[in-house]
């Protein structure tokens, strides 16, 4: 009985260092969802709009792809999601600008259509 006692110890420590042992699954469906959002803003008016955060989105979906070779699956996962959330704000940075652009011409034209109105109602 004092041998199985004293082995109990063992066993677990044996079995913690198994399980720490075992690691995570690759980040299959994380690598593709960023790629595609990658791929999704990487468009002209966001490389002109939102350059700085579309080449983080870039370059955190290469440090994932590196980690994945290294099979660091857990730093690729969270690569792969930073990159995913980087190119969602890149998309959403060049949505603003073409959103404030379009406002600044629909103002352009109104003050433009109201200097006509004035200068005709004028004569």
């Amino acid at each position: 009985m004092n041998i199985h006692r004293a082995s109990l110890p063992v066993l677990a420590s044996l079995f913690l260092a198994l399980a720490g042992c075992a690691s995570a699954p690759p980040p299959t469906s994380q690598m593709a969802v960023a790629e595609a959002a990658v791929l999704s803003a990487n468009t002209a008016s966001t490389s002109e709009s939102a350059p700085r955060e579309l080449q983080i989105a870039v370059d955190k979906l290469a440090g994932a792809r590196q980690a994945v070779a290294r099979k660091d699956f857990e730093r690729a996962r969270q690569l792969a999601d930073e990159a995913q959330v980087d190119a969602q704000l890149a998309e959403m940075h060049a949505q603003s600008a073409r959103s404030r652009k379009a406002a600044q011409e629909s103002q352009d034209a109104a003050r433009v259509l109201s200097e006509e109105i004035n200068r005709k109602t004028v004569r």
